[in-house]
């Protein structure tokens, strides 16, 4: 993990140097010191309460004090509230120097990575510190006015080693308690299918009160929790987790004997961290928005889609510096992820020093043997020699433009470049800017560069910005026994990439949207998208999501009401009632630092520099453009912390896309919200294909209703075989199409029958390798061995090869085959408690539906209509039901009128269409017998006798 160090030191030293704070004695509150009788002050006792001290004489209890009679941590505790994956977390630990001189006691938190410094409270000797963030050079003149006036005053800075820790250091005087309280606020990303959240304990000695909490509400629901004990066995039940719906609390509190290293131990055992990890339930392949105090949240984490080809060229550093552990760990990680690629890739490696080699000068597919020869290949690699950086992207990125050009690269697959290095260039192009111009120039615009920094010799920043710059990210690797892990890890988070060109489209009811175009969208983790609502506010926030999957085209329409969550917000004892506001900052600063890291000119980066110094005054966070002003109302004592001066990576698992007009503000940046286009799903489908007018129908239990277009009649009949049975509805052997339907029953007979109904429906087209299995949860789109899930609770459109599926939300899905043929299936929906039905499906076809003469099934074998003769219309036993005469095949049959049911215009009710229906399941009307048409499975083709 990156730390962050804010170093504070309340004493001052003549040989001070930039990391330290200067600040007055605060044994005398009354009378503020002047620097210059701080530092000709009397030496200070410099123990700290993280030195392990010896136990004093006589046994120890949880009441009596900890460590020995210098300093005392009284409470050590962290309470994190999460809600809706946004977190903030509150250290706050209290110390008392029971000693009569003074001890310097220092407060050193590690902070969670990616997270902004929000506040920061201390209390020494009855002196309260409170922090507000400022513009940088304001705080600067402030703390500097304070200082000229004799006041005591302290700087905060940061160290570049060390990123993601807070340390302030303070002399307490004899007696006196000091208190600190940390807050930072961060958004945590979706990684490998999880949430995660890590809290670092290092007390450094036993403590009275030692208390971890963390409270989760997630509105879409909790699927899965865990906090795995990460301390050490003698830990194991000691963290508890609870676990509701959709809120949970992690909790950690042992007591003083629970935390010695050993019964008759002073020594604290807890050094290490509490891991808590988490997902949400998830139904819409479209994302859940929401919306809270005026500002709206997009999850975005669509599953069940196949993954796309990736076409991957690893660069990986051989000089000097990788020799031995570095070296070790990166073959390791690079036989597993070697192991790892699928069939449908295509990859080669590039290693380089000062000279540039590759195992293969092209792409080759992943098959099980060119795995084998390129594990050889890295095996046998000796780090020598100097660093050529620019040489070895370039190489790169000329293997994948030449493999491009060469129609060699899937259109649908993803392209990008893995580099792997410990260092600056020292051989060839050295100069950063140089190296970062010459990668933009050749980088071709489908293509991403990803950048693995291992260890700290390496220029972070540089990276960051080569690899933001070029749709990818960073990610530093800590040069350690875990280094190979981490290589692997990061290599997992993008080995499976599902969606491309991803486009988020609102509507002019919300502004100042943050980024809502991605590049990538990989397996496990998710995009977020945030905004504002316009001044007047909608009773429901609705966007459209485009996006490109290894098969298909996907569209997606979601919806969500706008007053709904801050209702359930309300009702919450731990939640932040303003995440939604908060994220939209952290995003939008996120965004523009990013975006400020790459400007082109310094204009362009001063007009992005006062944005994000806008918002972060307003939602006062400490970032690289403001600092937080500590300070006292009492005594007018002044701390300033400045925030960590490199870039943070954007917000979201998924690329960025950035830098195609480098000379203007992205849009995700502007204050202008993306229309909504004016595309239309599901009823503008069925009227383009021609499903409004006369119909072959089945309904309810299953009630058939054949539409013949030549005598202008519909004729019906009813069948009823038993749940479990599948029914040949189409079968058309030179198509290669099969319609079948599986039957269902409902919860109990009535009047001593058992209704019957279509819960699946299978439709298997087989030229085109394409299969739809449609129940009454989902429909599934299965392509050979890939399959996509969409949901009937959102509507999406699927474009796949000629063929399109269109969903509208809990109510229909239409297929169309290009011009030929189109079929519309039905949602039923019953309410959740309804004593005897069930939801089922029903399904309609138009007769213009181009099949071919070997068409069959209880509908296809009129789609080549019969001759029908009706006549002899008498009074049947009913007056309202007149009864006829038909011929039809050969047949006469007693038919009667009545009427069915078609429900395409009206779901509840629907419209009565006069039929003449047959009685006995159809006899004499369908070839044989109904269970002539029963099939084994789902996309089985019907035998004919």
């Amino acid at each position: 993990m990156k730390h962050l160090v804010l170093f504070a030191w309340f004493l001052f030293m003549p040989e001070v140097q930039s990391l330290e704070i200067i600040a007055g004695d605060f044994s005398d509150v009354s009378v503020t010191p002047t620097l210059d009788k701080i530092a000709d002050g009397p030496p200070v006792n410099t123990n700290r309460y993280e030195r392990r001290h010896k136990r004093s004489d006589g046994s120890s209890t949880e009441e009596e004090d900890p460590i020995d009679e210098h300093v005392t941590i009284h409470s050590y505790k962290v309470k994190s509230i999460i809600t809706s994956r946004f977190a903030e977390t509150v250290f706050s630990t209290k110390v008392v120097n029971k000693e009569t001189s003074a001890q310097n006691v220092a407060f050193n938190i590690q902070i969670p990575e990616g997270a902004y410094i929000s506040n920061f409270t201390m209390t020494v000797n009855d002196i309260t510190f409170v922090g507000s963030v400022h513009e940088k050079s304001v705080a600067r003149n402030l703390f500097a006015q304070a200082r000229a006036e004799g006041k005591a005053a302290g700087m905060i800075s940061t160290s570049v080693r060390e990123m993601e820790s807070f340390k302030a250091e303070v002399n307490v005087p004899g007696g006196s308690k000091v208190s600190f309280e940390l807050y930072c606020q961060e958004l945590l990303q979706r990684r490998l299918g999880l949430y995660e959240q890590t809290i670092i304990l290092h007390p450094g000695n036993l403590v009275k009160q030692l208390q971890v909490d963390v409270y989760i509400f997630e509105p879409q629901g909790i699927s899965h929790i865990e906090a795995p004990n990460m301390l050490g066995a003698q830990f194991d039940g000691l963290i508890h987790i609870t676990k509701g719906e959709n809120k949970a609390h992690i909790s950690f509190k042992p007591t003083m004997d629970q935390q010695r290293k050993c019964p008759n131990c002073s020594d604290s055992a807890i050094d290490g961290s509490i891991v808590v990890r988490y997902d949400v339930k998830r139904e819409l392949n479209g994302g859940s928005i929401q919306v809270s105090n005026g500002y709206f949240a997009h999850f975005f984490a669509p599953s069940n889609l196949p993954p796309l080809p990736k076409n991957i060229v690893f660069v990986i550093d051989v000089s000097g510096s990788m020799w031995g552990i570095k070296m070790k760990q990166t073959v390791e990680a690079m036989a597993t992820i070697l192991a790892d690629l699928r069939p449908e890739d295509q990859f080669t490696i590039i290693d380089f020093n000062h000279n540039i080699r590759a195992w293969n000068d092209h792409l080759v597919s992943a098959t099980p043997s060119q795995i084998k020869e390129a594990k050889k290949y890295v095996e046998r690699i000796q780090p020598n020699g100097g660093t050529n950086i620019n040489e070895a992207i370039l190489s790169a990125i000329y293997i994948l433009t030449e493999a491009n050009n060469l129609g060699l690269l899937d259109p649908r697959s993803v392209s990008f470049i893995i580099l792997v290095s410990d260092g600056d260039p020292t051989v060839g192009e050295i100069k950063l800017s140089n190296i970062q111009r010459n990668v933009r120039r050749q980088m071709q615009e489908d293509f991403s560069l990803y950048c693995l920094g291992i260890g700290f010799d390496v220029d972070y920043d540089f990276l960051e910005r080569i690899a933001l710059e070029n749709r990818g990210v960073a990610r530093r690797i800590h040069a350690n026994v875990n280094a190979s892990s981490q290589l692997m890890d990061f290599y997992e988070e993008v080995a499976t990439p599902l969606l491309r060109k991803i486009e988020i489209h609102y509507g002019d009811d919300v502004t100042d949207v943050t980024q809502d175009r991605f590049d990538k969208y990989f397996s496990g983790s998710e995009l977020i998208v945030a905004g504002k609502l316009a001044k007047k506010e909608p009773s429901n926030i609705k966007c459209l999501v485009t996006a490109s999957s290894a098969n298909d085209d996907l569209t997606f329409e979601v919806d969500s009401p706008t007053d709904e969550l801050d209702k359930s917000l309300a009702k919450q004892k731990y939640v932040l009632p303003e995440f939604t506001k908060q994220l939209w900052a952290y995003l939008t600063i996120n965004q523009l630092l990013a975006e400020r890291a790459l400007a082109q000119s310094a204009l362009q980066k001063r007009n992005i520099t006062s944005k994000i110094l806008g918002l972060a005054l307003v939602h006062q966070f400490v970032t690289p453009v403001t600092a937080m002003l500590v300070e006292s109302e009492e005594t007018g004592q002044k701390l300033l912390a400045d925030s960590p001066k490199s870039t943070r990576n954007g917000c979201c698992k998924g690329t960025p896309i950035i830098g195609k007009k480098p000379a203007s503000i992205p849009t995700w940046a502007q204050s202008i919200a993306t229309p909504l286009p004016q595309q239309q799903i599901g009823p503008a489908t069925e009227s383009k294909v021609g499903l409004k007018g006369p119909v072959t129908s089945v309904e309810n239990d299953p009630h058939f209703i054949i539409h013949l277009p030549k005598s202008k009649q519909d004729v019906c009949f009813n069948i009823n075989p038993q749940p479990g049975k599948i029914l040949s509805l189409v079968s058309d052997p030179i198509k290669g199409i099969v319609i079948n339907g599986k039957i269902i029953g409902g919860k109990k007979t009535q009047n001593q029958k058992l209704n019957t109904y279509f819960g699946t429906l299978g439709l298997h087209f087989t030229k085109l390798n394409l299969s739809f299995e449609i129940s009454t949860e989902k429909i599934r789109l299965k392509d050979g061995k890939h399959k996509t899930v969409l949901w009937w609770s959102e509507s999406s459109i699927l474009t796949h090869a000629s063929v399109v599926v269109s969903v509208k939300k809990n109510a229909n899905v239409t297929i169309t085959l290009g011009e030929d043929m189109v079929f519309l299936i039905l949602l039923h929906r019953v309410w959740k408690n309804h004593p005897t039905n069930v939801d089922f499906l029903g399904f309609y076809a138009p007769p213009t539906n181009n099949f071919s003469t070997s068409v069959h099934g209880l509908i296809g074998q009129f789609i080549h209509e019969p001759e029908v003769n009706v006549y002899n219309i008498r009074q049947g036993l009913d007056p309202n039901k007149p009864q006829a005469t038909m011929e039809v095949k050969g047949h006469k049959i007693t038919v009667t009128r009545g009427l069915q049911k078609d429900y395409r215009t009206d779901t509840v009710n629907g419209t009565d269409v006069q039929c003449w229906f047959i009685h006995n399941s159809g006899k004499g009307f369908i070839d044989g017998h109904f269970k002539d048409y029963l099939v084994p499975h789902l996309y089985s083709f019907l035998e004919h006798p």
